[in-house]
């Protein structure tokens, strides 16, 4: 049984919803076309690592890139998509790190074949410890930073998004239907590995990395070979 963990509790995982291209800057980094509509893919349970852990990056990929995002703990059942405030059903928030084997996804995605390989690896959706929704004054104004041994790689604000909080849970209860124990990534701003320019950068081994968001703490991972 996967768990997470909200204010020293032990939450079963239910499912992994991730959004992509939520952020305009991340878009434009990638040459990607704009969303009209939330782009949901899903991670397996397995993939959940929790703050302080070491992960083994997967032997089968040499470019692992991050992404780094807000996560949403669900803490209700939900398929009620004219509910006034989706937020109600939030039970708490963190910070986690969406992990691609983006030289695997690339193959992939050639062939016209899924990528859950390349987004569900073992240690592919870090997150940290949640703290209860109410002690979150403004998720929807938050800041957040990412940092690879010392050095910062992705800065975000939630009130940049795309699509909000709220339309993404409407979209999600009203596709797919939310339950207890859901874990939501809500997208990651520009700063991704292979955004960089002239060379891509990808996490190695002996890689340490920060995570960090207003009202949120901070989240420790250590990265070694596969």
């Amino acid at each position: 049984m996967t768990q997470i963990y909200l204010e020293n509790q032990a939450v079963r995982v239910n499912n992994i919803y991730c959004i992509g291209r939520n952020y305009v800057d991340h878009i434009t980094e990638l040459k990607n076309e704009a969303p009209t509509e939330p782009v949901v893919f899903m991670k397996p349970n397995n993939s959940i690592v929790h703050s302080g852990a070491t992960i083994r990056l997967p032997a089968y990929s040499q470019s692992v890139h991050y992404e780094c995002e807000l996560v949403l703990l669900i803490g209700q059942d939900s398929d009620d998509v004219n509910s006034d405030d989706l937020n109600e059903i939030i039970a708490g928030y963190g910070i986690g790190l969406d992990l691609t084997a983006r030289d695997v996804q690339s193959r992939l995605k050639e062939k016209g074949l899924p990528w859950t390989k390349a987004k569900g690896f073992r240690g592919a959706a870090c997150v940290s410890d949640f703290i209860a929704a109410d002690k979150l004054a403004e998720p929807q104004d938050c800041a957040f930073t990412f940092q690879v041994n010392g050095e910062t790689r992705q800065q975000g604000q939630t009130s940049l998004m795309i699509y909000p909080i709220s339309a993404i849970l409407r979209e999600l209860a009203e596709s797919y239907g939310l339950k207890t124990g859901d874990v939501v990534f809500t997208g990651t701003p520009a700063g991704v590995g292979l955004g960089q320019k002239p060379t891509p950068w990808f996490l190695k081994p002996g890689d340490v990395v920060r995570l960090g968001a207003t009202g949120l703490g901070e989240q420790l991972q250590k990265y070694v070979g596969g």
